[in-house]
């Protein structure tokens, strides 16, 4: 099996319902959904469609990390890939485009002789749409040291070897930002072979658990503490000086204004393609 699409939920409502239905409604059939339900007492459950690929596993957990890491030790897919209860895939044919994607970079690599042998991509990502502020959000497409620092791709955007997630699960010490060094761990410590595909991947909900403003300050001191642990001080007051000098906050204060966001993503669009 190719994919396993995890989605994580606690009383979702009929937003559990719509977000599955743009799973079912995928080309590819080569996947399984692993519903992971913190305990829900709506009827969100009673709500989802009668489909055999559907797995559903009712446990306690500690927060939406600790969820996400019960849902990968239940996937039985190549991939792992998040879908927060409210998002959806942006099309029907994202599942084919991604997995005809890597066969592609497969034949590629092993055709070429490669020094990695022809690796299966490691982590899979494209771009999103976000629904607040109605434009695409594009994902850095060549990845290295400061774009890690500044900006890697969220995981709606990604689609992770199982392995990896598996070796290295989401910590629970980080509340707000266990993706962020989940993320990093995999560039800096595993090495990850990473696969940019030009696509939007899911349409994007926004206004989630790490952008609540009770979450933005400790957002901050995760990302301080994580970047310390996996780059150099040199590097660290490099990154740094660049973000002040380019304006990094109000840059993203634009990127989230109902009204200028999607005029800085157009623009951030452009510039990745340069």
């Amino acid at each position: 099996m190719r994919f396993s699409i995890l989605v994580v939920c606690l009383n979702a409502g009929e937003k559990l319902q719509r977000t599955v239905e743009s799973i079912i409604r995928q080309t590819c059939t080569d996947y399984e959904i692993v519903i992971k339900d913190g305990g829900s007492v709506d009827e969100s459950l009673n709500l989802l469609p009668d489909d055999p690929r559907i797995t559903v596993v009712r446990k306690k957990d500690s927060g939406i990390y600790d969820a996400m890491n019960q849902a990968v030790l239940e996937a039985q897919g190549e991939y792992v890939y998040f879908l927060n209860c409210g998002d959806a895939f942006h099309e029907e044919t994202v599942l084919q485009t991604i997995s005809d994607e890597i066969d592609r970079k497969n034949r590629q690599d092993g055709d070429s002789n490669q020094r990695d042998g022809g690796k299966t991509p490691d982590i899979v990502y494209g771009n999103i749409y976000d629904m607040l502020t109605r434009s695409m959000v594009s994902s850095n497409p060549s990845m290295d040291a400061f774009g890690c620092y500044r900006n890697v791709p969220c995981h709606q955007a990604c689609f992770y070897k199982k392995q990896l997630v598996s070796e290295h699960p989401f910590s629970l010490e980080y509340q707000v930002r266990a993706d962020y060094e989940q993320f990093l761990w995999c560039f800096f410590k595993a090495r990850a072979a990473l696969l940019y595909v030009p696509v939007l991947i899911a349409d994007y909900e926004g206004g989630g658990f790490s952008e609540s403003k009770s979450n933005l300050k400790k957002s901050a001191l995760e990302h301080k503490k994580i970047v310390g642990t996996y780059m150099t001080k040199g590097q660290l007051i490099k990154y740094k000086a660049i973000m002040i000098l380019t304006l990094a906050g109000f840059r993203t204060y634009l990127s989230h204004h109902p009204v200028w966001g999607k005029l800085y993503n157009d623009l951030k669009k452009k510039l990745y393609r340069k």
